[in-house]
């Protein structure tokens, strides 16, 4: 199943991000090297959030993530949420459905 994990920066966000993006990705990789982590990044205009798409059988995993994410430990997220996402069309869908 996908999820989508949603983080809401905190307002000093790209004044402080260089102290722990290195770890941050560290993170960020592995979790793709095992297939878990599948595409992210921070939404810009205004840079305030990022989406962080995984593929996992729960939110367990995620929340994982989460809680050993320096961003998080570092005081750059201020809130965070999970959401399931029902991907059904393109190539990487989960549960493809195409028109009959």
């Amino acid at each position: 199943m996908h999820y989508v994990l949603i983080y809401e920066y905190a307002p000093d966000y790209l004044e402080r991000r260089a102290e722990f993006r290195d770890a941050h990705l560290k993170l960020a990789w592995a979790s793709h090297e095992r297939g878990e982590f599948q595409l992210g990044g921070v939404l810009g205009d205004p840079v305030d959030s990022a989406l962080l798409w995984f593929k996992a059988d729960s939110p367990a995993l995620i929340e994982e993530f989460v809680h050993a994410d320096p961003y998080v430990k570092g005081g750059l997220v201020l809130k965070w949420r999970i959401r399931p996402w029902m991907t059904v069309a393109g190539k990487l869908a989960d549960a493809p459905i195409y028109p009959g």
